[in-house]
């Protein structure tokens, strides 16, 4: 099989791009003749290292796949049709990701395969949460009320991990800093008082032998830090792999004061509002619970949600489990257990969802205010540490002269 990139005329006169795979040439030729398309051009792609689409991440920009959410129920809510509205949106859209994807889910409309069936090839730029729900919608025939729900909860989830990141970022930042800082005075300031120390034949301070013998280490076995830093990377990343690994991991992340609660009231909130979203969709619970088991991305979490389906499984309420789960308050069980009882778990889901939501704003705007000064001591105390490393024998050589 090999990929040609074609420019096709539709039958209503649009210009298409896209790309096909065949087992050659003329196989393409044919294929794109059968769509009733007016082949204008046709080129196989030679897949080179520079022609090779490498993503690292998600290749699409969240607020990119928003606006695409809210264009195409846009589109959709003005009467055109799922196939020209996905080309209007390949053509227009700023994600070279997103319009190569669309312009494929577009070949396959035009080719009479539903959108839903369609976007699961490109599971890289489209959500399971994306696609189910679409799915969903297609069978209820509500796609546009459908493309407003995913629109609206995935406004909310950015802005949540948009606050969570930017306070994690900060300390991160200044950390940074604070160790860039430090090697820099160990490695070209520190040095250049050696030998004046050791012409001083004196007992210098344990806190300059310290700085003294940390710099020497730095300056002489620098292979061994960065050696060392490598494998300690290596080995976190090589046990987050595994599962029992991994577990422990997400487990550590949560119980990290002040920021392990905003973890877990970030992951809450995007639970909520991922179940509420899907089960107001008509997603099917159980896998709805599926699809939130991995959206939350916390191997604890994850575990006590599955913990959760397999109950539900059994015919015990979703709520039961939870209950015993250390990582939901009550306040989130009892909602979801009202949610049960009166038929209404989207909307208490939904409500616990705002709820954290703005937790979550109020407890980084506070802690933006309080890690600044913290911050800024925790710089000056290590940078005033090497420095006072090195003025305390100079003061009690100016002592002995005076």
């Amino acid at each position: 099989m090999a990929d040609f990139i074609y420019q096709v005329k539709s039958q209503a006169g649009r210009h298409i791009k896209g790309k096909l795979s065949a087992m050659d040439k003329s196989a393409a030729m044919e294929e794109l003749r059968k769509r009733n398309l007016v082949v204008l051009s046709l080129v196989e792609q030679r897949n080179t290292l520079l022609s090779m689409d490498i993503y690292i991440g998600n290749p699409v920009k969240g607020e990119q796949f928003i606006m695409y959410c809210r264009q195409f129920a846009t589109l959709i809510r003005a009467g055109v049709s799922i196939v020209d509205a996905t080309a209007i949106l390949a053509e227009q859209t700023e994600s070279k990701p997103l319009k190569k994807a669309l312009a494929d889910v577009h070949t396959s409309l035009l080719r009479g395969v539903a959108f839903s069936q369609a976007i699961v090839e490109h599971k890289k730029i489209f959500p399971a949460i994306f696609v189910n729900m679409i799915r969903a919608g297609e069978e209820t025939g509500d796609i546009e009320g459908t493309l407003d729900r995913l629109a609206l909860f995935l406004e909310k989830q950015h802005v949540t991990k948009e606050k969570i990141k930017s306070a994690m970022t900060y300390p991160a930042v200044v950390g940074a800093i604070a160790i860039l800082a430090c090697i820099y005075l160990l490695k070209a300031v520190v040095p250049q008082f050696v030998t004046m120390f050791e012409s001083m034949n004196a007992e210098l301070p344990a806190i300059t032998r310290m700085v003294l013998a940390l710099s020497n280490s730095i300056e002489h076995q620098w292979l061994f830090w960065l050696l060392g830093i490598v494998a300690i990377i290596a080995a976190y990343q090589a046990a987050k792999r595994t599962r029992k690994g991994g577990y422990w991991i997400d487990y550590a992340k949560l119980k990290v004061p002040i920021f392990g609660k905003l973890k877990q009231k970030g992951a809450i909130a995007q639970m909520s509002r991922t179940l509420s979203s899907l089960y107001a969709s008509a997603v099917p619970v159980l896998q709805s619970l599926s699809i939130v088991e991995e959206l939350v991305a916390n191997k604890v979490i994850g575990g006590y949600i599955h913990s959760a389906a397999d109950s539900l499984r059994q015919g015990n309420p979703l709520s039961d489990p939870l209950k015993k789960a250390w990582v939901f308050p009550p306040m989130v069980t009892q909602m979801i257990s009202i949610g049960e009882e009166t038929g209404a778990l989207d909307q208490m889901l939904s409500k616990v969802a705002d709820f954290y939501e703005m937790d979550v704003e109020n407890t980084v705007d506070r802690l933006k205010s309080l890690l600044e000064p913290l911050l800024i001591v925790f710089l000056a105390g290590i940078v005033g540490t090497i420095v006072a490393a090195i003025m305390l024998p100079m003061f009690s050589l100016y002592g002995e002269m005076g």
